[in-house]
């Protein structure tokens, strides 16, 4: 078994070196754990059918489990929906970035895997310096599920997620501790009014 390598990064100023390398094994099909502004994330290059599959794997995820992304900008969010309606964007407006999750009708040419055929695709902008450079260094969503295998709990230190994952993954991104708690509120916006799926570290109101 391969040991996923660990690189400590500053979690306020990114070194754009060690951004650029977790971007480059991305891009190649691997997956990387990075700091969110709740716990730890496993990230894929989202629109890699084969990185995808290998986070199920290595989280030992229902595949009727959809995954959540991670995009840069209302732009790459617009290139994965069919639609954002007013309602949504005023809400990425007051909350992104941050710990909201939104679900809208998916685009059609996405990987299966990313929606588990539900139609639907939930999507978020972090608020960590990390995760958003990084996704802004691979120019493409990044799945962000947490990294932990299914039952365990989330973790919040990069020696979590390797005592948990070590040699499933790639590389695993340093940050320090993250704050843990409670994971991102989801929010179905494909309905009027939009439906709480669940209530996580954003209260909209």
């Amino acid at each position: 078994m391969t040991t996923s390598r660990i690189c400590l990064v500053d979690p306020s100023t990114p070194e754009a070196s060690i951004i650029a390398d977790a971007a480059r094994c991305l891009l190649d099909g691997g997956l990387v754990a990075f700091p969110t502004e709740t716990f730890y994330g496993l990230g894929a290059n989202a629109m890699d059918q084969n990185a995808v599959r290998r986070v199920f794997e290595a989280k030992g995820r229902q595949k009727s489990n959809p995954l959540l992304v991670l995009v840069d900008s209302v732009k790459m969010a617009e290139s994965l929906t069919l639609e954002i309606s007013e309602t949504a964007r005023g809400l990425i407006d007051r909350y992104w970035p941050g710990a909201l999750t939104l679900v809208f009708r998916a685009a059609p040419d996405l990987p299966s895997e990313l929606t588990a055929g539900t139609g639907t695709i939930g999507i978020r902008m972090s608020g960590h310096r990390v995760a958003l450079e990084l996704v802004r260094a691979v120019g493409s969503p990044v799945t962000a599920p947490s990294a932990n295998p299914r039952g365990d709990p989330s973790p919040t230190t990069a020696r979590a997620v390797l005592e948990k994952l070590n040699g499933s993954i790639d590389l695993i991104l340093d940050g320090g501790p993250t704050p843990g708690g409670l994971p991102s509120t989801v929010l179905d916006v494909t309905v009027a009014p939009p439906r709480l799926i669940r209530q996580g570290a954003v209260t909209v109101s």
